[in-house]
């Protein structure tokens, strides 16, 4: 594309603020301690990635660590005073300003056997020190991600990692490519720090989501299919993994794909769809269904390619089984989320549908395709027995508001019966 030299559109964001992408660690102070690694460069992508789900980023750096990324850009990518040494004012136990989550990353070999020995000879060890006081009062919890050269990851380190484990210091897994434990995109460093956090009731709790087509065969080539991308199915589940909630997704094969680091598999027809989740509703209490299932289906499968220009006008199209209702008969215990989309119709028919609707499921989420937002977003409504009707706009919204729900009632819906 070439470029006419104009300059880009105006911001209401000023210089060191970032857009806000959730709010997972909304009131959240994180102690951001890096040490002398190469991965320390991307410290400051890291620092921005948890302030986008709105932490409070204060930012310890060690001389070593000093080495492969500045203070000044840690200052500006957390908006705080970067922490390099101790003074009279105690940085290390933040008695004033306790933490909620102390995020060493990159933690190199040999702050991590300094930190299993207690040893506390610097700016990042004397903090783990007193973060360690503060995990082991119910105060504070840490996080470390290992980065090293695989020839480091030794018997010691191996060691050094099991004393900390037991002591409750959380590990994540390094992403090991080429020989190293590199340090993973500070994507996935951030969702495993909302997950390590999350105070929700949904944590630890499983959930099963549904989203995208679920085609029908026609011939070992052809399928019928939908428009759906699933896109919606892929928002609710991340909302809940992030959460903390041991979530799972089926997701039907479309141009939108479910992030690596959430867990799901992708089927590519109805009857993949129809047995993954009778499989794994066994195991659940909440189901939300917002996958686009196919309602008919060829009365019979041609084996092998339909010849091109073959005879498509004599194919027989027989209902398909309803998934939700099978659902229903068989799991009657089961908390179902559903959705209803209708076309041509006004918004008082749909809410009358829906409302029908719980006769059967706890919610449905109604939607009508003529009524979009003013940027032409899917608008939809959240309708149950408990509350009034709620109306979210963007499918991000919708997401939230089906979490939102999930929060309020959580209580009635996982307590023994």
């Amino acid at each position: 594309m070439v470029w006419d030299f104009s300059g880009p559109p105006p911001s209401d964001l000023g210089d060191r603020e970032v857009p806000l992408e959730g709010n997972h660690l909304q009131g959240k102070r994180v102690a951001l301690l890096i040490t002398g690694g190469i991965a320390a460069m991307k410290a400051p992508f890291i620092a921005r990635a948890l302030r986008r789900q709105g932490a409070q980023v204060i930012a310890f750096v060690s001389k070593a660590g000093l080495r492969y990324v500045t203070a000044e850009t840690l200052a500006w990518s957390t908006n705080n005073r970067v922490i390099t040494h101790l003074t009279p004012g105690a940085e290390h136990l933040s008695d004033d300003n306790p933490f909620h989550l102390y995020l060493v990353a990159p933690a190199t070999y040999n702050t991590i056997n300094k930190f299993s020995h207690g040893i506390a000879d610097g700016v990042i060890t004397s903090t783990l020190a007193s973060a360690l006081g503060r995990l082991e009062m119910g105060k504070s919890k840490i996080l470390i991600v290992p980065t090293m050269h695989g020839s480091l990851h030794n018997s010691i380190l191996i060691q050094s990692l099991n004393i900390l484990h037991q002591k409750g210091v959380e590990i994540m897994k390094p992403r090991q490519d080429y020989g190293k434990d590199n340090i993973p995109d500070e994507k996935d460093i951030t969702v495993e720090v909302c997950r390590f956090i999350s105070e929700s009731y949904l944590k630890n709790k499983p959930i099963l989501v549904t989203g995208g087509p679920t085609p029908v065969e026609i011939d070992n080539i052809r399928r019928l299919t939908n428009i759906f991308t699933g896109q919606l199915g892929i928002y609710i589940a991340e909302e809940l993994y992030l959460k903390g909630a041991d979530v799972r997704l089926i997701h039907g094969s479309s141009i939108c794909s479910p992030p690596a680091y959430l867990p799901h598999k992708i089927i590519n027809s109805y009857d993949d769809y129809y047995r993954e989740i009778i499989a794994l509703l066994g195991n659940t209490k909440v189901g939300i269904f917002s996958a686009a299932v196919a309602d008919y289906r060829p009365a019979e499968v041609f084996k092998g390619k339909i010849p091109s220009g073959g005879a498509f006008n004599n194919i027989s199209l027989i209902p398909t089984v309803k998934v939700i209702e099978k659902v229903r008969e068989s799991f009657p215990d089961l908390y179902m989320i559903t959705f209803k989309y209708q076309d041509d119709i006004t918004h008082e028919e749909l809410m009358n549908i829906a409302r029908k609707r719980l006769q059967k499921y706890q919610v449905v989420i109604a939607n009508r395709g003529e009524e979009k937002g003013d940027k032409g977003e899917q608008i939809a409504y959240l309708v149950c027995q408990q509350e009034p009707v709620e109306k979210f706009t963007g499918k991000r919204s919708i997401a939230r508001g089906i979490v939102h729900h999930l929060e309020k009632y959580s209580h009635s819906i996982f307590s023994p019966r």
